[in-house]
């Protein structure tokens, strides 16, 4: 690998314009195929997850499936005294002709009253697919517009998933395009408190930016293979901003490093094959962690995550490849620069003394870096080392300790799935969701139960239904309404709906579910033979979502274990060092996991962070975090351990290696650890309380990653195993004298 990385940075350092040329040939073209090709969205079929999707299946067999589904909600406007009836029938008699004129709808159904009489409801069903009613809903809310302009003294409103889904979209958009303008201008400032120079912070944030519109074009390939759920191009703004940046942090601060060590002695070439030796390898051997970490998402078998992944995979090897091939070429050309600057100002200082006048600066010709990448850290490196180095065994236990108590509100955590109860009220939509559900509580959720038979067992069928809801009317207090039975044209699937007037993940529709699973199906239409029975709806989607990622999360945690181990072991040839791997980014997933129920399931943070809490943790949001979470640890993992196993190749007793090799690390970890928080922090500003959890938990994993697990926890678990460290590849590794490495000692305490 180290041999390949040196290949290409020297072909690009020596074929600069050719090696920019092609990159953004490259860039164009992945964005350009995947416009041409287009994206393929994920189907309703892709989202069904265990039995609700199976019941959904059955019904799609036999034409019974959802259909995206408007209600059109008239009231008395406020100030107006009670509800005009008779006003009101007339506005629903004009929304009916206006909607039916449409071609985008399907149907319309008569007027229905709420039981206090305040209200009008008038249901519009939609033609085609439930997840494409969002794409086609305007026509329906200009008409609701044009009656409710007519009737001023009625209040004419329109709500459905259509209309939700919709506001929900153009919320997440406004969100994404604030945390860009926060995030981007931020990352620069830290880049230029890094670099100290505008050129040398513009370069990692426009080779990220890059990457991620050839992500984007990538991922939209993609897509025909892994459909996409809605959710890529917002992973690849997340990951791909921050591995992006981080990676080019990673390469430039090395090369600054050897330039400056090397004096003018080296060209600008020989500087940058140096950089690739060491910084390329560690780059690589992250990006592939990352990329490979993500991939173990695809386990879940979950459009949503499959998403995920394909996202997280191409845009993190997207970046790899972007530093393996434009970025050196970038640095031989900035490089030049700098060499034909310096000679300038030599030639100019040289004429002044050779003209007798006086010299007005003396020349640098080389400017060590200025931020913790000097050889021996900064004094706050020293200071944090120095109980490290003294009292390794002590540092070790407080901070695993503290890692441990910040990790033990797991064992409290709520995994749900977010509902409409839980969006934003930002979102017009959900403010009359919400005096919808007032006036008509019953529309809360529902129960289906779906057969699929023979036709000629269908009369049988029908009965053993309408037998399960009058069971349910009488034994369930949860059940509400009229129950509703439809049997397709071919009379093979029947399907029945029982209202249920409470919120779907309340504990009332929970205890129903479980009821109607357990006791009324198998004791009535579940005792025919030769049926087929499942039951969906809305509260059994809530439920059976969690419940999928759930059993997943085993599964894939124990992938994301061997991947690391693995990976550590392949880096660095220890598999000490590979348990060690395993155990830190386990203790550090379980502490940002745990932070995060202190934080989102409580109250006490809500006006901190801007949220109402849901006293849960989104369902999608541990497995999101455990899988970005350890391939990202592995970005400071291998860079650390790469500088210190450096050191003790060179011949440093591992002891020296360990404290030489945080040292030299610890600003450019501090430096990226900054950048990242800085994108995902972002994205805890956000509406959308799922995203919020996301970005919240990544923001703190990173923070604890790089400022505990990395300067405190490893360090002094190294500092105490010693040469065990290199187990069993340390027979191999040269007799450590420190006189043999061209490094100083770094003095620690």
């Amino acid at each position: 690998m180290k041999n390949l990385t040196v290949r290409m940075a020297r072909h690009s350092a020596r074929h600069p314009w050719q090696a920019i040329t092609g990159w953004l040939l490259f860039v164009v073209l992945c964005l350009g195929a995947g416009i041409a090709l287009g994206s393929n969205p994920a189907t309703s079929e892709d989202f069904r997850i265990g039995e609700a999707g199976r019941a959904e299946a059955l019904a799609a067999d036999g034409g019974l499936q959802q259909k995206p589904l408007e209600r059109v909600l008239i009231q008395a406007a406020p100030g107006t005294g009670p509800l005009d009836r008779a006003e009101a029938e007339a506005a629903a008699r004009e929304i009916g002709t206006r909607m039916r004129q449409l071609p985008e709808v399907l149907s319309v159904a008569d007027p229905v009253p709420n039981a206090a009489g305040t209200a009008l409801r008038v249901d519009v069903t939609m033609k085609g697919a439930e997840l494409d009613g969002k794409k086609h809903v305007d026509p329906l809310l200009a008409q609701t517009a044009e009656v409710r302009a007519a009737h001023p003294r009625l209040t004419v409103e329109e709500v459905g998933s259509p209309s939700i889904g919709k506001g929900v979209d153009k919320l997440r958009g406004e969100d994404l395009s604030r945390t860009e303008v926060i995030a981007l201008p931020v990352t620069l400032i830290t880049l230029l408190l890094v670099f100290g120079s505008l050129m040398m912070a513009v370069v990692p944030l426009l080779l990220a930016l890059s990457s991620i519109v050839a992500a984007v074009g990538l991922s939209m390939l993609a897509s025909h293979v892994f459909p996409d759920a809605g959710v890529g191009t917002n992973v690849i703004l997340l990951i791909g901003l921050a591995v992006g940046v981080d990676y080019t942090l990673f390469y430039l601060k090395r090369e600054r490093e050897e330039r400056a060590r090397a004096g003018g002695r080296l060209t600008t070439e020989a500087v940058v094959e140096l950089a690739a030796a060491t910084s390329g390898r560690a780059v690589v051997l992250s990006g592939l962690a990352v990329a490979v970490s993500s991939a173990t998402l695809y386990l879940a078998d979950d459009v949503i995550f499959s998403s995920i992944a394909t996202g997280a995979v191409v845009v993190t090897l997207v970046a790899v490849l972007s530093s393996l091939t434009v970025l050196p070429a970038v640095l031989a050309k900035l490089g030049d620069r700098a060499e034909r600057r310096t000679a300038r100002r030599q030639a100019r200082a040289e004429a002044r003394a050779a003209a007798g006048k006086p010299v007005r600066r003396t020349l640098r010709t080389r400017r060590a870096p200025r931020t913790g990448s000097r050889t021996g850290g900064g004094r706050i490196t020293a200071a944090v080392l120095r109980p490290v180095a003294k009292h390794p065994a002590a540092t070790l236990a407080v901070s695993g300790l503290a890692l441990v108590a910040l990790a033990l509100p797991v064992l409290n955590i709520n995994i749900t799935e977010m509902s409409r109860e839980t969006h934003s009220r930002a979102i017009p939509a959900m403010k009359t969701y919400d005096r919808l559900m007032a006036a008509y509580p019953d529309l809360k959720a529902m129960h289906q139960v779906v057969v699929r038979a023979d036709a000629e067992s269908a009369e049988d069928v029908a009965g053993a239904l309408r037998t399960l809801a009058d069971r349910a009317d009488a034994e369930d207090p949860a059940i509400g309404g009229t129950p509703v039975l439809r049997v397709s044209d071919d009379r093979r699937v029947t399907l029945l709906e029982m209202a249920v007037p409470h919120s779907v993940s309340s504990p009332e529709a929970e205890a129903s579910l479980k009821r109607l699973r357990t006791e009324l199906v198998p004791g009535t239409v579940g005792a025919l033979a030769g049926t087929e029975v499942a039951v969906t709806g809305e509260v059994a989607r809530y439920a059976d979502y969690p419940a999928h990622q759930k059993s997943k999360l085993p599964l894939i945690v124990g992938a994301l274990l061997l991947v690391t181990f693995a990976m550590t072991v392949w880096a660095f040839r220890s598999v000490v060092l590979g348990l060690v791997g395993v155990v830190l980014n386990l203790l550090s997933a379980f502490a940002s996991l745990g932070l995060l129920v202190l934080v989102f399931q409580n109250e006490w943070a809500e006006g901190i962070l801007a949220f109402e809490s849901t006293g849960s943790i989104g369902s999608r949001v541990p497995l999101f975090l455990f899988v970005i979470l350890f391939g990202l640890s592995m970005d400071y993992q291998v860079f650390v351990i790469s500088r210190i196993r450096e050191a003790r190749l060179n011949g440093t007793p591992t002891r020296q290696a360990v404290i030489e090799g945080l040292s030299s690390s610890a600003g450019v970890v501090t430096s990226a650890a900054l950048v990242m928080v800085t994108v995902f922090g972002s994205f805890a500003a956000l509406h959308l309380i799922e995203m919020k959890q996301i970005g919240f938990s990544l923001a703190a994993a990173v923070l604890l990653d790089a400022f505990v697990i990395r300067i405190l926890v490893l360090p002094s678990l190294m500092l105490l195993l010693g040469e065990a460290n290199w187990w069993p590849a340390r027979g191999t590794l040269p007799t450590a004298h420190p006189e043999q490495t061209d490094r100083q000692p770094v003095s620690v305490g």
